[in-house]
């Protein structure tokens, strides 16, 4: 059988503000990969690198070959400065733990939060203790499925996510925890009935919510970025996927709700509030790749509420 001839190219990179010749390089076969195009700087690690065909589009995916991009035998990229990165992995875990403590430092009223009197006492009110056990397990939560369960398709982010999603997470926490655990807090209007059936709500999604976790993580393989349409399994919290792109994030508005009602407390309120604008704009997002990359993806299902968003 005849061999398929090799084809070489040549590349430039250009700096994508400057427009400003990096580097060139001569002879690339054409089965090479993006990822091999990365600028040669200790200065400029791959993590932090954008390699596009237009200064303004977006960057191109590590495992691209260069045959199957719309280029000539001379082929330009553009070259962007994402900044210094930090592994995803590393931001989850700070975020995550913050309010872990910070929540835990309120419960057990450590000095120069609340009046003197009130150092080290504890809540008369068995709901604080109740809200203190939901939402250490929430966030313990978070903690094990980021070292056990996710698997990232980028290794790293920018790192002044950092700064910003630590100010969120650990600010509502604070706000949260001040009134929850105040000496002065007061439980919820319809008393046993309202906080059972809260505790039900909230613990009936965080297990929707791992669920849908592990069932994301079977999808792809390790240390594969392979993206596949997630399909609802055996597991009966899993069918929500005939309905919903995103049904983790359904799950986790639905958990936050339960603690809302559990609590009756505004901060609470105004922080799930929060996350679900937050979530229904990643929710969008994803449902709209899913719909671009696949064909087939199914047409009944909405972003993150079933029917209506």
């Amino acid at each position: 059988t005849a061999r398929k001839a090799v084809v070489f190219f040549e590349v430039e990179i250009l700096d994508a503000k400057t427009k400003d010749k990096l580097c060139f390089l001569d002879k690339y076969c054409d089965s090479f990969l993006v990822f091999h195009v990365f600028v040669s700087d200790p200065q400029w690690y791959p993590a932090r690198q954008s390699i596009r065909l237009d200064p303004k589009g977006k960057s191109l995916k590590d495992e691209d070959v260069l045959q199957y991009l719309p280029v000539g035998t001379t082929a330009t990229f553009y070259f962007r400065d994402l900044g210094a990165q930090i592994s995803w992995v590393t931001v989850f875990l700070t975020e995550y733990a913050g309010p872990l403590l910070i929540y835990l430092m309120f419960y057990f009223r450590v000095p120069f939060i609340y009046a003197s009197k009130y150092d080290f006492t504890t809540s008369k009110h068995w709901v604080v203790h109740l809200a203190c056990m939901c939402h250490s397990f929430h966030y313990v939560k978070r903690l094990l499925e980021t070292l056990f369960v996710h698997r990232f398709s980028h290794g790293t982010m920018p790192l002044r996510n950092i700064f910003k999603n630590c100010t969120y997470y650990w600010g509502f926490a604070a706000w949260m925890a001040y009134y929850i655990n105040h000496p002065l807090y007061t439980p919820p209007i319809y008393g046993e009935q309202q906080i059972r059936l809260a505790l039900i709500v909230f613990l009936f999604c965080q297990i929707g919510n791992f669920s849908i976790h592990i069932a994301l993580r079977n999808l792809r393989p390790p240390g594969s970025k392979t993206r596949k349409i997630p399909y609802p399994t055996k597991n009966p919290f899993t069918w929500i996927f005939l309905l919903v792109s995103c049904p983790n994030y359904t799950y986790e508005l639905g958990s936050w709700l339960g603690f809302t009602l559990m609590t009756q407390c505004l901060p609470v309120a105004a922080f799930t509030l929060v996350g679900f604008i937050q979530m229904t704009v990643w929710a969008k997002g994803k449902h709209r790749s899913y719909l671009k990359e696949f064909r087939d993806y199914p047409t009944l299902r909405s972003p993150i509420l079933p029917f209506i968003l």
